[in-house]
């Protein structure tokens, strides 16, 4: 495990540490917030991001009041170690705003991944009346089969020079295309370790 020590904190006058946090699914930025070694030991054991607040004079839990916390999903310094950037699951909207993000509101940009994270719950949670639940019982081939279905009306649409109704359709494909994933223990992080290794 990184030691705050191993950073270099001296690059600031007040011996901080810029650190970026970062939505682990849908890899959005979520915040940027500074910390020192009590900050990051904190953050670090209590699995909860902890920033130094140079406005508050003292250590300040992120979520702490309003219950919107930013847990940790892992933690990596940059090449030259002195700056953070730590990955997140968060617990509801970062910015006191309320928006998502502190850099702006709801984007689409990144939805996928977070539409991968609401499959991954229904798988577990199997909520009654809900769709991808019904998938999910049916098993791998009726998941597989919905796949097919939607590739093929994606290709019609296409052909048939249907932009909207071609998005509409590969929106179906890449839903159950997620679903499928999920049912063979597989996610995005897997087609992208293997289009990394075609495209090395």
């Amino acid at each position: 495990m990184l030691k705050f020590s191993d950073l270099d904190s001296a690059k600031n006058a007040d011996g901080l540490v810029p650190a970026v946090i970062q939505d682990n699914e849908t890899l959005a930025v979520l915040m940027v917030g500074y910390m020192n070694g009590e900050a990051y030991d904190k953050t670090v054991s209590e699995g909860r991001v902890t920033f130094w607040s140079r406005t508050k004079g003292r250590l300040w839990t992120k979520g702490e009041s309003s219950g919107n916390y930013l847990n940790v999903v892992s933690i990596a310094a940059d090449c030259d170690r002195d700056t953070l950037l730590i990955r997140v699951d968060p617990v509801g909207p970062t910015c006191h705003t309320g928006s998502v993000s502190c850099f702006g509101g709801e984007a689409a940009e990144g939805f996928i991944r977070r539409l991968q994270g609401i499959v991954r719950q229904r798988h577990r949670d199997m909520p009654e009346g809900s769709y991808t639940t019904r998938l999910f019982t049916k098993g791998v081939n009726k998941i597989a089969q919905k796949v097919g279905e939607e590739a093929v009306e994606t290709v019609i649409e296409a052909v048939a020079d249907n932009t909207p109704a071609m998005i509409y359709e590969a929106s179906d494909l890449i839903y159950h295309l997620l679903t499928l994933l999920e049912a063979r223990g597989c996610s995005i992080a897997d087609l992208e370790k293997e289009l990394y290794a075609r495209h090395k």
